[in-house]
């Protein structure tokens, strides 16, 4: 047994995968044009609804909330990308390579994406661009990086670089982040796209500075954004999993064990990757449930009196308030004493996500 365990732990071909971080606001890898990005900053990345068995969380590409933006504003100026790709014939045709297009067909394709920002850090195959042909690598975009992504809801350009964008593919042996990492980077954090069953008519997505909903019909570059009611289910579970609107992103994950920032490090060993008509194809399991959880957005609702001679209270798990006469039999008559509870952070029920499927997460 012990020249068998031998054996397996020293033989080769397990190697190293690498995966590249990369900060909404940074060029990043390889860059094929300028910068098409109207906004690409960082934003709170939402903890995502965990497998049992570990790897990382797919979502359908049409899951409320897996994208945000600003409401009537696009995060990406499409004709601009046209513009530069057309005036670099090389680029260009290295660029409908990758997406499985010809070069005559880019600026009509462009037209019919639409632009949007992660909301959560997402696994991708990073397509560059240098010697004259385009590179390949696998990458973490952070939460807040301007992307555009087809009518099936996977991203397809990284608008900081113009960069064309794949599903990602199976990491195997031990995973090194190298790149930029943020403040609460964590690679097993980081959610993979998969292409929804039908095309999205429309995408429902929440602005992070605001907390607000709305919905952006596909391919529309925020002209027609409505305003609609937060979802019931998110990648994250309940739309209160969400962050608090403006929340630094410094803020975000705690408890991480990885370099907050810069120089290179070894991630958690992730199966990352999706299927898709173009892409690779994916290990991780698509079932299981969350561990931990965020606040809610208000900072949870103060609890109900119950008007039992005991002062207990009713209410959500996020602060609960007692207010009344507690020690004797309740009057009716509150003395303007308040009780204010602690606050609970974590262990919040999170349901939903099609991991494994195209429909938006459900209850």
């Amino acid at each position: 047994m012990a020249v068998i365990i031998i054996v397996v732990l020293t033989r080769p071909g397990g190697g190293t995968s690498e995966v590249f971080a990369e900060p909404a606001a940074s060029t990043g890898q390889d860059p094929v044009t300028k910068s098409s990005a109207n906004e690409s900053s960082p934003t709170p990345s939402a903890t995502p609804r965990k497998p049992s068995g570990g790897g990382n969380s797919e979502f359908s590409g049409a899951a409320p909330g897996l994208y945000g933006g600003t409401e009537k504003s696009a995060s990406c100026d499409v004709e601009k990308q046209i513009t530069y790709l057309t005036e670099a014939p090389a680029k260009n045709r290295a660029f409908a390579g990758v997406l499985g297009k010809q070069p005559g067909d880019v600026p009509s394709y462009l037209r019919s994406l639409t632009p949007v920002q992660l909301t959560y850090d997402t696994r991708v195959t990073n397509h560059g661009f240098k010697d004259g042909k385009a590179t390949t690598f696998q990458s973490v975009l952070q939460a807040g990086t301007a992307v555009m992504v087809d009518s099936y809801g996977v991203p397809r350009v990284r608008c900081k670089c113009g960069n064309p964008l794949t599903p990602p593919t199976a990491l195997k042996g031990e995973v090194k982040t190298v790149g930029t990492k943020w403040p609460g980077y964590q690679s097993s954090n980081a959610v993979v796209v998969k292409p929804s069953k039908s095309k999205i008519k429309e995408f429902t997505l929440r602005d992070p500075k605001t907390g607000k909903w709305f919905k952006r019909p596909e391919g529309t570059t925020g002209g027609e954004d409505r305003p609609t009611a937060p979802p019931a289910e998110t990648p994250s579970g309940p739309t209160s999993s969400q962050p608090p609107p403006g929340q630094s992103p410094g803020e975000t994950s705690p408890g991480s064990t990885e370099q907050p920032t810069g120089g290179t490090g070894t991630a958690p060993t992730e199966t990352g990757g999706t299927g898709s008509p173009d892409g690779g194809t994916d290990t991780s399991p698509t079932d299981g449930t969350t561990t931990g959880g965020d606040t809610s957005p208000d900072g949870g609702t103060t609890g109900e009196n119950t008007g039992t001679t005991t002062g207990e209270t009713n209410g959500t798990t996020t602060g609960e308030n007692t207010t009344g006469n507690t020690t004797g039999e309740n009057t009716g008559t509150t003395t303007g004493e308040t009780t204010t509870g602690e606050t609970t952070t974590g262990g919040q029920s999170a349901q939903g996500g099609a991991p494994g499927g195209g429909s938006p997460p459900s209850t």
